[in-house]
């Protein structure tokens, strides 16, 4: 597991909220953490006041996207990104989120959850040796300018290839069931993806994300 903080030890007790599909998988995450004194367990996840919250998913899709967005965006807390499998696509915009601490649910023993949670707590990255090496790669390809045109240019600034997609048929005069056509998404997972892009660069609406994707190159 690679880590980026040299020293994850805290002074204070962390605020931890925890989000998981069931309450199962939820009570255990709370009982892994429940054992370390630096971490303190917020009872009801939706509660303000969590320093991290933990969120669990069996798999990467836009109900997790959207959660991950409104939680860092909105609720301005540091996630931890406990998953099964995630796609190199659905990665990047993870990062795009600004959440660089993942575990795979595999690994994920109490000692693994609080060096993540203290990680992220502290601002740091913690990734498996596969996701980081998806990501080298993919850097490389940028570099390289193999990744390829609007797409590349798109992910370096910060807007992930879908999201540019998206905006490009917006600007084009679509509604939202006419991009899911020619995208082949569903209408919720268009809807989703200009939420994250509208929450992410703290835009009005369709049109203002359009006038800024349009000013800053990305269309």
């Amino acid at each position: 597991m690679l880590q980026f903080v040299d020293d994850v030890r805290t002074s204070r007790r962390v605020a931890v909220a925890i989000h998981a599909p069931d309450p199962i998988t939820r009570a255990g995450a709370m009982s892994h953490l429940r054992q370390y004194p630096e971490i303190t367990l917020v009872d009801d996840p939706r509660q303000d006041g969590a320093d991290v919250a933990l969120l669990i998913a069996d798999a990467f899709d836009e109900t997790v996207l959207s959660r991950l967005s409104r939680l860092v965006r909105a609720e301005k807390v540091r996630v931890v990104l406990v998953l099964d499998r995630i796609r190199e696509a659905e990665l990047l915009d993870v990062v795009a989120c600004g959440v660089t601490t993942i575990l795979w649910r595999r690994d994920a023993t109490g000692a693994r959850l609080r060096q993540a949670v203290l990680a992220a707590e502290k601002g740091g990255c913690e990734l498996p040796p596969d996701l980081l090496a998806q990501l080298i790669g993919h850097m490389g390809r940028l570099q390289e300018g193999k990744a390829g045109g609007q797409g590349a240019a798109s992910v370096a600034l910060g807007m992930v290839p879908r999201e540019v997609d998206v905006l490009r048929l917006v600007a084009d005069g679509m509604d939202t069931a006419e991009i899911a056509v020619e995208l082949a998404y569903s209408e919720r997972t268009v809807k989703n993806i200009l939420h994250t892009v509208t929450t992410r660069f703290q835009l009005r609406n369709r049109a203002h994300a359009v006038a800024y994707a349009l000013r800053e190159g990305y269309i």
